[in-house]
């Protein structure tokens, strides 16, 4: 049997990048899409035979349809092809890669462009929560150039502003999925909050590190990188995820007080290698700690007054900024809603093939 060739997008999303795909392209067996992917992405540490660029952050896939939801564009699932894993995880969701979503879908033909700003609603599969996406649409077509600049990327590019509604206990049920604000492990203090992303926050001191070390650093510290990954198995099972050794989640976020005026230091593990910058609902989760009495986050956040709030969460490539709509409740703080501000490229558009005898291998 022939290479089966694919049409497909590439596309930078955030401080991530990725194939996308509309999903009538793969195959609906979620055995089967996942051999695929692995096929085209590469399994090993290199990806020397397929897209991937052998890191975490370029190991990312986006599966799209047009959406039956009421009021909802179109449905987006996320894939993390483990990097030297040979697995693909579906259980997280990813913003950077959401970010591209909406383009891709104008251009892939999902839904019309208007005249100046086209709104995409986007079902996130993964969690099963929604995502508002405003695209600048210039004459009716996608443009990528622009004056916005986030940190992790290079230059400047038109701004994709994404409104997260309804986050909480994306993955895990609840916001807080051990039931408590701070649960010790090993000694160690660590908050397990999810509102978009599983995340386990600790202080960067408990960890045995400063929290301003790179990520390069951080990666050749074996006795750091051992601890991290124990911890976590045992986090995965009292977050409700159960045995986490081949999935990308919890986070392992280690927190500090803010170096450059922002509001809290950060360093994330995913899952055992350094973030070089940190992922957007994994910022939306960790500003979502900064604002609950009692959190790991919290003993080191500098916060603004009132409801509606920007958090600047620092990483080792700048900063990610976070805006949170809070309401008070008899249990303390609940959020409402979380804005970012993305950017994203098409880089590439064509056809990628399946080598032969993968399409039947299962």
């Amino acid at each position: 049997m022939p290479q089966l060739a694919l049409p497909y997008s590439q596309i930078r999303g955030g401080s991530s990048k990725g194939l996308y795909f509309l999903a009538e392209d793969l195959p609906a067996s979620a055995a089967m899409r996942d051999a695929w992917l692995l096929a085209l992405m590469g399994g090993d540490h290199r990806q020397i035979d397929g897209l991937g660029g052998a890191d975490p952050l370029t190991s990312k896939v986006a599966i799209v349809s047009r959406s039956e939801r009421p009021g909802v564009d179109v449905d987006y699932l996320f894939a993390q092809v483990v990097v030297g894993k040979n697995t693909v995880d579906t259980r997280p969701n990813c913003g950077n890669i959401l970010a591209g979503v909406g383009p891709f879908a104008i251009e892939s033909g999902l839904i019309p462009a208007g005249n100046g700003t086209t709104r995409v609603v986007v079902h996130m599969v993964n969690s099963g929560k929604e995502c508002e996406l405003l695209v600048q649409t210039p004459g009716g077509n996608v443009t990528y150039a622009g004056d916005a600049r986030i940190d992790g990327v290079p230059g400047t590019a038109a701004p994709i502003i994404c409104h997260y509604r309804d986050l909480a206990g994306s993955a895990c049920g609840s916001l807080l999925p051990t039931g408590n604000t701070v649960d010790v492990i090993d000694d160690i203090a660590v908050t397990c909050i999810d509102n978009g992303m599983p995340v386990a926050i600790m202080s960067a001191q408990s960890m045995g590190i400063q929290g301003n070390e790179s990520p390069e650093e951080l990666n050749n510290n074996r006795a750091l990188c051992e601890r991290i990954y124990r911890l976590r198995i045992k986090l995965g099972e009292r977050m409700n995820l159960g045995d986490v050794r081949q999935l990308a989640v919890p986070k392992m976020c280690m927190v500090s007080r803010a170096q450059t005026g922002g509001a809290i230091s950060t360093r994330t593990f995913i899952p055992d290698k350094c973030h070089a910058a940190i992922g957007v609902l994994g910022a939306v989760s960790v500003a979502s700690a900064c604002m609950l009495p009692g959190s790991v986050a919290a003993e080191f956040a500098e916060l603004p007054q009132g409801n509606n709030v920007v958090l600047s969460i620092e990483h080792p490539a700048g900063e990610f900024s976070v805006q949170l709509d809070t309401e008070k409740t008899d249990q303390g703080v609940r959020i409402v809603q979380a804005g970012v501000l993305r950017t994203a490229r098409l880089l590439s558009r064509g056809e990628v093939f399946l080598p032969e005898g993968i399409q039947g291998a299962l």
